[in-house]
């Protein structure tokens, strides 16, 4: 399921998002005793703590409004409708990106930091992982986010072009791993089928199909024969599929980081950067 952002009209939601309205108040309801009054604010969290808990399917300007004890007409004097909301969340939930990080002076230190961080922060907030790249919110949150990515990036001494590609690079790697980890901690209950049968019951039936797997891709097996290893003991163990994904994010990012140095060592070499 892909959801595209940016859909409602455009002024409004702009203006929603960096706020150049002050946030309406809802007046007191009929009935004995005043209503808390409603902001944007109270609204966005509680349509981020509805998609948290029940994914991007579950959202709706009714389910918000039932979880403040509100319609969902309530709602549209503050919010125009899903759309603008959907880009209120995507903005409030990039606020937990550290946006003034300090760099500790190791860019590569600090460019492992900064995507173990991120792909924490998409694992806590998968329905984001939805949110199509292709049009960006463009709200205050989100630039603070990019904002620090490369201020950690100029650290390599890289020009402005090279640094402007790491940026998509970098973020398309680690939404990459958190879809997959995210996916392998959905699939048994979006199946009803746990990881081991499924893995049992496909394993078994390609080697009772395929007896001469190891034939007819070689270089394959050998590569999961050399690589294997014994399963981690104890009832703590991280399920096999999310496993894999995780050691394979952290052994793409060492990749990844030894050809950002390789670049900022060629940079060097030709004179094209500013590090020392």
């Amino acid at each position: 399921m892909v959801v595209y952002a940016g859909r409602g009209d455009a002024r409004r939601s702009m203006s929603l998002l960096w706020r150049s309205a002050a946030p309406r108040e809802e007046g007191a309801a009929a009935g004995p005793g005043p209503r808390p009054g409603l902001t944007v604010d109270a609204i966005v969290t509680a349509a981020i703590a509805v998609a948290d808990e029940d994914g991007m399917a579950a959202l709706s300007m009714r389910a918000v409004g039932e979880r403040l004890g509100r319609t969902a007409m309530a709602l549209y004097t503050y919010v125009p409708g899903k759309s603008e909301l959907l880009d209120l969340m995507y903005d409030a939930v990039h606020a937990e990106l550290p946006a003034g990080r300090a760099g500790s002076g190791d860019w590569r230190t600090d460019l492992t930091d900064w995507a173990r961080d991120t792909l924490a922060f998409y694992l806590r907030h998968p329905w984001v992982l939805q949110v199509s790249q292709a049009r960006p919110v463009l709200g205050p949150h989100e630039y603070a986010g990019l904002d620090a990515l490369v201020r950690l990036l100029y650290g390599t001494g890289l020009d402005a072009g090279v640094l402007r590609r790491l940026v998509g690079t970098l973020f398309h790697f680690v939404r990459g791993a958190a879809r997959t980890v995210a996916d392998a901690r959905e699939a048994a209950s979006a199946t009803g089928r746990a990881d081991e049968e499924w893995w049992y019951a496909r394993s078994a039936a390609l080697l009772e199909l395929v007896p001469d797997f190891a034939d007819r891709y070689p270089e394959l097996s050998r590569m999961e024969r050399e690589s294997a290893r014994p399963e981690p003991a104890g009832d703590e163990a991280v399920p096999y599929p999310e496993r894999e994904a995780r050691e394979t994010f952290d052994a793409g990012l060492d990749v990844l980081l030894d050809g950002v140095e390789t670049a900022v060592r060629r940079a060097r070499q030709a004179g094209r950067t500013d590090t020392p």
